[in-house]
């Protein structure tokens, strides 16, 4: 059964191929292609979860050859749940798109290399592999943003391009200085070379920080952030979901995986220096992040200072390192990319029913799109942390993380952050729910002035704007946001394997 962990990145490899070359002769294909792609990942993610929750950990060798000069795929409890996530968040986004687009067979390809890029970033167990999906996430990434139909989106797409190649290519030169010191790119291998070679040896603790500083430029932490809120506001609204729900989650993902697979807990027990600071530099993207999405008038592009914040609190708790810390981590990676995702997908709904897309356009939505509007309420409680939400079970784990590990200074910051997430996401509900509504179109404006897609939009003028498909998928995220929040003992028996390993 250890052959299925291929096929979470062969699948979506083979999707886009067939979309590129049946696209050539029949027009839009690619949605249906994409779709029994997703249904497969889907089904065979699920699957390696359920093998793992059942029988342990599996490792691939790609091509036969055993590691660590070979390169393996792994599947522990932290992987198969990061893998999932992808294969569920792609597929939502799939119902989106079918009627907001784009749809032309080159975006659905696009679209499946993101897919096998972000699967193969999970499932690695190769340091150097990890750079190779890292960039095929990166080149699709581009592709994506660019796709909008504002020449904007293809600035933002190029300012992505240039700050993403500078982290990748640092991420690179960790790599090579980790390599140098032991001769080996198998993670778990580096795990006892590094130990070996020492942990206060310069050329080790260089390849920390180069490895997690590239890491942490992908993952859009304060002050590396500046790609992500121009990318996230002009791509398309399918675009825009799909990438900040799962891009740079993924991405925070590797970093953990590089922190406590990679260099361990012994590693940060020996250089507090570093682990100091990582921690820190993670608070204040909590505190920049969330006091950014305050002074924010545009909804993208608050949404998109609000990902800043909440990465900041996901990578403090794998800096901090203990269980508690890791298990709320995880949780609220996984919570973040379905609240999140939700939300950017409500946006986009909310935008195509009633043309608002700044925070005073939101006055009376309630009257004017309920159904949208409450699940977008529901979404943006959740990110607050309201009990009974996913929100609150990560951030609950995270703060207890800190206060075990003695993160004093750190602790008051997290728990700040749910004041400063009620502060920008508490005028948007004041609008929508109390305010009165807009008496002039000036909203439609705007929403004319942003892209919808390259070439996306309404079908024809007798089709509606917004599908009952796109309605359900934000509804459902919503549903999820809660009953996620129940889920705490399955991430816990999902997770207490590898948590055994990599936390002594």
């Amino acid at each position: 059964m250890s052959d299925l962990a291929v096929l979470p990145v062969a699948l979506p490899i083979v999707g886009a191929a067939l979309a590129i070359a049946v696209g050539i002769r029949f027009d839009r294909v690619g949605w249906p292609i994409a779709a029994v792609v997703a249904i497969g990942q889907v089904a065979v993610t699920a699957t390696l979860a359920w093998l793992v929750a059942t029988g342990g950990r599996i490792r691939y060798e790609l091509a036969g050859f055993a590691p660590p000069a070979g390169i393996e795929l792994v599947v522990d409890g932290l992987s198969a749940i990061v893998a999932l996530l992808v294969a569920v968040v792609a597929a939502g986004v799939l119902v989106y798109a079918r009627r907001a687009g784009p749809r032309s067979s080159a975006f659905y390809a696009e679209y499946l290399l993101l897919l096998a890029g972000l699967s193969g970033m999970a499932l690695t167990g190769d340091a150097f592999n990890l750079y190779v999906f890292l960039e095929i996430t990166g080149l699709a990434t581009y592709a994506l943003i660019a796709s909008g139909e504002s020449g904007r989106a293809a600035v933002a797409a190029l300012k992505y391009l240039i700050i993403g190649t500078v982290g990748a290519s640092i991420y690179l030169l960790g790599v090579g200085y980790a390599f140098i010191a032991t001769g080996t790119l198998n993670m778990i291998d580096l795990a006892d070379q590094l130990a070996a070679v020492g942990y206060d040896a310069t050329l080790v603790q260089a390849a920390f920080v180069l490895m997690v500083g590239g890491l942490a430029v992908k993952t859009a932490i304060y002050p590396l952030h500046v790609w992500q809120p121009d990318a996230y506001r002009f791509a398309p609204d399918s675009v825009s979901a799909y990438v900040a729900a799962l891009v740079s989650t993924v991405s925070a993902y590797a970093l953990a995986r590089t922190i406590l697979t990679v260099f361990t807990v012994e590693f940060l027990a020996a250089n507090p220096i570093l682990q100091t600071a990582v921690v820190w530099i993670a608070a204040l993207s909590v505190i920049a992040g969330s006091a950014l999405a305050v002074m924010q008038t545009e909804v993208k592009r608050m949404l998109a200072y609000s990902s800043v914040s909440q990465f900041g609190l996901v990578i403090a708790a794998f800096a901090i390192a203990n269980e508690t810390a890791v298990l709320g981590g995880t949780i609220h990676l996984v919570g973040h990319a379905i609240m999140k995702g939700g939300l950017f997908l409500a946006a986009g709904v909310i935008a195509l029913s009633t043309g608002a897309r700044t925070v005073d356009g939101y006055r009376g939505l309630a009257r004017r799109a309920p159904v949208p509007a409450v699940a977008f309420a529901v979404l943006a409680i959740a990110m607050v942390g309201v009990p009974p939400t996913v929100g609150f079970l990560g951030k609950w784990n995270i703060v207890l993380g800190a206060v075990e590990g003695g993160a004093w200074v750190v602790a008051p910051v997290l728990v700040s952050s749910a004041l400063l997430t009620l502060a920008y996401f508490g005028r948007l509900l004041e609008r929508m729910f109390v305010a009165e509504p807009l008496e002039d179109t000036a909203e439609a404006a705007v929403a004319e002035d942003t892209d919808v897609a390259a070439d996306g939009g309404v079908e024809s003028a007798d089709d509606r704007p917004v599908s009952l498909g796109m309605i359900g998928v934000v509804v459902l995220a919503a549903i999820l946001a809660v009953a996620l929040g129940f889920a705490g003992p399955i991430f816990e028996s999902l997770l207490e394997p590898t948590l055994e390993r990599v936390i002594v």
